[in-house]
């Protein structure tokens, strides 16, 4: 399992946390189903097992944030353009949002999540970092195409949702970037612990993967050729695997 790299927020989540057994994880999207019955909402607050502080005005802080978001910045950078508009999406508390926003100041960032907690995390770290370029924080469920922007932006970001969170949400994600990228050449960038055709899954990742479908069947760390058809449905081509700390990739596409 990703060594040390909890799961912050979307869900880090499109959405709330669950409380996973001890290992490491992030919350998943308030939006998705819980297994008490169908139609029945996960409360939408951040939980995490990762250990987190509160501070007064809201925002909450986790290590977590702290150890990814530094290599993270490095793909960004990377491959950004200078220049445009971001959707970040569940972005949990905010902390990489906030990270971002301040490193790539050419971009406008805006962050999204489903929960109420998180957004006012979001919204007290934005407040505190004082940054023209970070939006306030959409209220924007991957599985609710009714409150999905209808801007155009250059790029979409999420962080650790796709393994905690059912597959359904991994489709709606990819008719979200398919539809708000920008054509040609608009960046889909994804980050987490997937499966691979041909490479031994490490150990800790193996572990994780059993609890998470312990918590729920409908989770679980996804193959990374069953994701990229996802996006090719969508008009994303799958461009490039980054390997990350911890047993992590970031994988790119880009829209035709």
């Amino acid at each position: 399992m990703f060594q040390g790299d909890g799961i912050q927020g979307a869900a880090r989540s499109t959405a709330a946390r669950f409380n996973l057994p001890r290992g490491r994880g992030r919350r998943p999207p308030a939006h998705f189903q819980s297994r008490s019955g169908p139609g029945r909402d996960i409360e939408a607050a951040v939980q995490t097992l990762d250990p987190q502080t509160r501070r007064p005005d809201g925002a909450l802080a986790s290590p977590a944030t702290a150890r990814n978001a530094g290599p993270i910045l490095e793909v960004l950078k990377a491959h950004l353009p200078a220049r445009g508009r971001v959707l970040e999406v569940a972005s949990g508390a905010g902390e990489h949002a906030v990270a971002f926003a301040r490193a790539l100041p050419g971009l406008e960032w805006t962050p999204s999540d489903p929960s109420p907690e998180a957004r006012t995390s979001i919204a007290a770290w934005a407040g505190a970092a004082g940054l023209p370029n970070l939006r306030p924080p959409l209220a924007l469920d991957v599985l609710d195409e009714a409150g999905w922007p209808r801007e155009t932006v250059e790029a979409v970001v999420c962080i650790n949702m796709i393994h905690i969170s059912p597959w359904a949400a991994t489709e709606g994600l990819m008719r979200l970037a398919g539809r708000v990228l920008r054509r040609p050449g608009g960046l889909l960038v994804l980050y987490g612990p997937y499966r691979e055709a041909g490479v031994e899954l490490a150990p800790s990742n193996a572990a994780f993967d059993e609890s998470l479908k312990a918590r729920d069947p409908a989770w679980g760390l996804r193959e990374r050729e069953a994701v990229a058809a996802a996006a090719k449905a969508e008009g994303l081509v799958f461009t490039l695997r980054v390997e990350m700390p911890a047993n992590n990739l970031m994988l790119l596409f880009r829209a035709v």
